[in-house]
């Protein structure tokens, strides 16, 4: 294997060695090491996002490493938008950890080894290539979620996110090695092959326990307890971190493991999914009526959103994975600067975490507050915004795959959610303005937020381009 046939593998590689690079900065870089690592992770991530449009990855499916790996169009792209997202949760963060004075190199190193793991999900073409980049991932946003080690809060949540995610690993284990008994395979092109052939319960049990898995991932009903409480108890940094660019990695592992790997036979996971998604939608939407921190509000939004993107699947075609794909990217963007509208908002004085916080939002920060309505009218689905065109997305998709009642069921949740949107927007606009700190001054952030929110609107404005390079992807993916 010559180094030039090495080059779809590029990012991974580029990734590893900047991890190694940190680690050793960390180690000698001396007391100004925390926003020296800082502004070498947001370099190295700026460069990897040029360096994957620069190299382009491969223009067609090439497998690498005996199989375990493939690089194709879908996967590069992915991988780019991870670069991108990453950056952008890193770099609203960077004033919240000083204020928390948790910020440490560790941190950054976390960061790059979660989106490593993203990148080995995002290129498995084999269920072990696949379970690796799940650890990979899981294991650093456990650490991440404990990184504030004097919070009581911070801490439970990380034990509950870990135990439960241990056991929604045992799951995908036993689920992987079920397959791998009845099919005689863990190379994905050829378990979509033998898995159709199968016959029996145990492809079937095989399929449901990796199913609970994917759904864990993704944090869907009845597998989200943990979604609210890691949400709530993490650093609000950390959350962000979790509420984006993890959802890229739920849809690569799904796109890979359901679609690809059993995609052959749908039948026996549709079923399952769709009961998932249904659930997802409906809880995640109405619990999120009741809450009163914005963040737990924005966490079962989030469930809800999944159940969204689910749906995509459950049409177990091409528009619906491209729908579920240019959802999970306009929420990912739409989720980014909804959490750095939270982190901007938080000061040395105290954090913006409630609803209430947001009273006379518009009359204290005007500008801040103008972001924050685009984004929750754009995820609430109203138009011109891009979320309106996501959502339509993924209910046209169902309705050309004849499933009208999900359809129907997508739309009236989609009234219902708004609801909790736009208290958000009474609050900051026709609520008198309660005692409050000033924001974070933050002025580099507070550009990068505008250009974020202003993406959100152009794409609004502009969805074709979205929904042409989404059908292409899944086309060549």
């Amino acid at each position: 294997m010559t180094l030039a046939s090495l080059q779809p593998a590029l990012p991974e590689m580029y990734l590893t060695a900047a991890v190694c690079v940190l680690l050793m900065v960390e180690v000698f870089a001396g007391a100004g090491r925390r926003r020296l690592i800082a502004g070498l992770t947001l370099a190295v991530l700026a460069a990897g996002a040029v360096m994957t449009v620069a190299c382009g990855g491969a223009a067609t499916r090439t497998l690498l490493f005996g199989g375990l790996y493939v690089a194709d169009p879908l996967a590069t792209a992915l991988k780019f938008f991870g670069f991108v997202a990453v950056g952008l949760a890193l770099f609203y963060s960077g004033g919240y950890l000083d204020r928390r004075r948790i910020q440490g190199g560790e941190y950054y190193v976390l960061a790059l080894t979660a989106l490593l793991g993203i990148f080995v999900m995002a290129s498995a073409n084999s269920l072990l290539t696949v379970y690796i980049g799940v650890e990979l991932l899981s294991l650093s946003l456990y650490a991440l979620v404990a990184f504030d080690r004097d919070s009581g809060i911070a801490a439970e949540a990380a034990i509950k996110y870990f135990v439960l995610g241990a056991i929604a690993s045992g799951a995908m284990l036993y689920g992987m090695s079920m397959l791998y008994g009845m099919t005689g395979t863990l190379d994905l092109d050829r378990l979509a092959i033998e898995a159709a052939g199968a016959s029996g319960a145990g492809v079937v049990i095989g399929t449901a326990f990796v199913v609970v898995a994917v759904a864990f991932k993704f944090g869907a009903v009845p597998f989200h307890m943990w979604v609210p409480d890691v949400y709530h108890g993490a650093p609000t940094s950390v959350t962000l971190f979790i509420g984006t660019a993890p959802k890229i990695a739920s849809f690569a592992l799904a796109i890979r493991l359901l679609a690809h790997g059993l995609g052959v036979a749908p039948g026996n996971w549709v079923q399952m999914l769709a009961v998932i998604a249904v659930l997802s939608l409906v809880i995640g939407n109405l619990v999120a009526i009741a809450q009163a921190n914005l963040k737990r509000m924005l966490a079962y939004s989030a469930i809800g959103n999944v159940g969204f993107i689910l749906l995509g699947f459950v049409c177990a075609n091409g528009a619906g994975y491209q729908a579920s794909l240019g959802y999970t990217l306009v929420y990912v963007l739409t989720a980014l600067g909804s959490f750095g509208v939270i982190l901007l908002a938080g000061s040395a004085a105290g954090e913006a975490e409630e609803i209430a916080d947001y009273k006379g939002f518009a009359a204290r920060e005007p500008w801040l507050a103008l972001l924050m309505l685009v984004l929750m009218l754009s995820t609430a689905g109203v138009p011109p915004f891009v979320g309106f065109w996501a959502k339509l997305w993924i209910i046209q998709a169902l309705l050309d795959s004849q499933h009208l009642a999900l359809a129907l069921l997508a739309m009236l949740v989609s009234v219902i959610g708004a609801f909790y949107y736009l208290r958000v927007v009474w609050y900051m606009y026709f609520e008198p303005a309660a005692p409050a700190h000033a924001a974070a001054p933050a002025p580099a952030a507070r550009v990068v937020l505008t250009l974020n929110t202003l993406a959100v609107l152009a794409l609004g404005l502009l969805p074709n381009a979205l929904l042409a390079l989404c059908a292409r992807l899944i086309g060549q993916g």
